[in-house]
């Protein structure tokens, strides 16, 4: 699956995306961080996924939710018991991955991690690699990165994504296989579904004193109230120092003539080629297109060995010299629009033709005004905060009781927050959400002397510093306090299995062919594309089951809500993809996810994972 000119560039966006998931968010070094903590949510071979990490990383998910639907919907609808579970089977199974590559020293030389950054779109301007870019985007990071640790985050996403792609890009499917697999794809089942509510069970349920009792004295962690304070603090920053000054239209054009040569923008070429691996294929195929000049695209399609252009007809849209293999890119800055030529290259022959021209341009002032702007001002602010911070730290130290007078001497807001729990799940702390501040700030002499906490840096050129200005110690609730809470949870695991039970009885008799009294929903036809609102591992259940003999049943426990029985009443054959390239492709990924699944399996299989469900089940 070769695209030898964009394998690069999407190598590096796909790092950019997994910079969303939870090992990218906090890397290796800091999955021991919370180790030990009180507030985990799970444990893999000793190390602690927070309740911090996990309610974090569920937020990025419903985030990604809203903004799928453009905001339409309501990502909290999908706050369930089986959502939250699978955020946390992948955040363990990051854990792991994440081990095996340090265990098997993965790792991507310098050269190669420079080749690929200054490749990426969003590190450019202009086309161009561009390190204020790369900063922006590594300061956007939750938590922000200066552009070393950026650096590092990347390295260790490639070495992720080398064991990944190691498992999946291995995977051969023969054609039986596949044509078999596709068929299955297509397949159909119509099912009906009846629910055995835990809810309907909840009467039945009796929990007497002493066992609300013993339950409290054995978790009394989970009834006791975090240490908390109350504080004030205030934000140095480069970007609130810069806004005290604004840029002025004498430096915007002074700084736009000193730079004229960054603003030229390089000729431009878009061309469309057909890879081959002799010079007599290339000549048959020029010879064609002399006939008949219309035919590009679908020789591209047809025998271009570049698969990746050859879906968009040979297209390898617009680039600048450097971009491409140098015997390739002197035939196409040497051709005219509309000319077909072959050029040979390392890779085999190319059918080229040129099928655009831009010429190279200034760009003028008004079209750079803002991103000088922008420059301009983020120069003045990091000028403005190392002529300050020193300053900054020594007052907030100097003067201690106070912080009034560093914001009054820096022009700074005095901000409040309301309580924050020590070890507790996330709040919105804003700059507090720093682990070093928070550790100073739960300090002994910031409580008991309500002094100042030192300038920290929660950023790149952020500091901070705080003063508690209330404090709560932590406390054991009282039984009577949680007895009520005690007894709702007990009654609901109990009517949960209870009704566990009653569906496996019921299902028992369907597959005896007895009437097991049931009330079954309205039929609908699903597959492995169209789940039509099943649950993923209902749907995997359904689409596995045995429908030698109709109808066939299936029953499945629905955590914290009780069972569910599954009728499969009718199997449907779909019409398998005739494109055997396509079906081989989609064959292929399906057996790499299969094998990806099996490797995570294995390697769960031997670790030592625990779940803390109480802590999964908070809201």
């Amino acid at each position: 699956m070769f695209d030898f000119v964009q394998r690069h560039k999407r190598l590096l966006q796909l790092f950019l995306g997994l910079i969303a998931l939870t090992f990218a968010t906090w890397g290796i070094e800091s999955y021991t961080r919370f180790a030990g903590s009180r507030d985990s949510v799970a444990t893999v071979n000793g190390s602690d996924i927070s309740q911090r990490e996990f309610d974090q990383q569920f937020a990025m998910q419903q985030e990604q939710i809203r903004r799928m639907f453009g905001g339409r919907v309501d990502p909290s609808a999908f706050d369930s018991p089986e959502g939250r579970r699978a955020v946390l089977d992948q955040m363990i199974a990051e854990r792991l991955i994440s081990t095996e590559t340090v265990k098997r020293n993965l790792q991507i030389d310098d050269k190669r991690l420079a080749d690929l950054i200054v490749s990426v779109p969003e590190f450019q301007e202009n086309g161009r690699f561009s390190p204020e870019a790369f900063e922006r985007v590594a300061r956007s990071q939750n938590p922000p990165l200066s552009s070393r640790q950026f650096e590092q985050r990347l390295r260790q996403n490639f070495a992720y994504q080398q064991l990944v792609g190691s498992i999946g890009d291995t995977t051969i499917v023969a054609h039986a296989v596949a044509d078999r697999l596709a068929a299955i794809e297509v397949q159909q089942r119509e099912v009906s579904e009846s629910r055995i509510a835990a809810r309907q069970f909840l009467d039945k349920v009796k929990v007497d004193d002493a066992k609300l009792k013993e339950y409290y004295d054995s978790n009394p962690a989970e009834f006791r109230t975090p240490e908390r304070v109350r504080a004030e603090y205030v934000v140095l920053s480069a970007d609130a120092l810069a806004k005290q000054e604004p840029v002025t239209e004498e430096e915007i054009k002074k700084a736009y003539d000193a730079r004229a040569s960054a603003f030229k923008v390089e000729e431009q070429r878009r061309a469309s080629h057909i890879l081959v691996k002799t010079k007599d294929e290339a000549d048959k195929i020029v010879a064609e297109l002399t006939k008949n000049p219309g035919a590009f695209a679908d020789l591209a399609k047809k025998q271009s060995q570049d698969q990746g252009s050859a879906e968009k007809g040979g297209d390898l849209g617009w680039f600048s010299r450097g971009a491409m293999v140098k015997p390739f890119e002197d035939a196409v800055f040497s051709m005219k629009q509309g000319e077909i030529r072959v050029a040979q290259s390392e890779f085999g022959f190319h059918v080229v033709k040129v099928t655009g021209i831009q010429g190279g341009k200034t760009r003028p002032l008004e079209e750079v005004r803002k991103e000088l702007t922008t420059e301009l001002t983020r120069q003045k602010g990091a000028k403005k905060f190392a002529e300050s911070s020193e300053a900054f730290g020594n007052m907030v130290y100097e003067q201690s009781e106070s912080l009034k007078p560093a914001a009054d001497k820096f022009k700074l807001q005095i901000q409040t927050t309301g309580w924050i729990a020590k070890g507790g799940p996330p709040q919105e702390l804003g700059a507090l959400d720093n682990p070093k501040l928070l550790t100073a700030l739960f300090s002994q002499d910031s409580i008991a002397n309500k002094r100042n906490t030192d300038a920290i840096e929660v950023a790149p050129s952020t500091l901070v510093a705080a003063r508690v200005v209330e404090h709560q110690p932590a406390a054991q609730r009282k039984f009577e306090e949680v007895k009520e809470q005690i007894a709702e949870q007990l009654r609901r695991r109990e009517a949960v299995q209870l009704a566990e039970k009653d569906g496996l009885a019921k299902l028992e008799q369907l597959k005896k062919g007895e009437n097991a009294a049931v009330t079954w929903g309205v039929p609908k036809l699903v597959s492995r594309r169209s789940a039509q609102g099943l649950p993923a591992e209902i749907l995997r259940q359904v689409v596995a089951a045995d429908t030698s003999k109709l109808p066939a049943y299936i029953g499945v426990a629905v955590p914290d809500q009780g069972y569910a029985i599954i009728r499969i009443s009718k199997v449907v054959d779909g019409q398998a993809p005739a494109d055997e390239k396509q079906v081989e492709a989609r064959a292929t990924a399906a057996q790499g996810a299969a094998d990806y699944e099996s490797y995570i399996a294995s390697l769960k299989g031997r670790a030592s994972i625990s779940i803390n469900s109480a802590n999964l089940e908070k809201r």
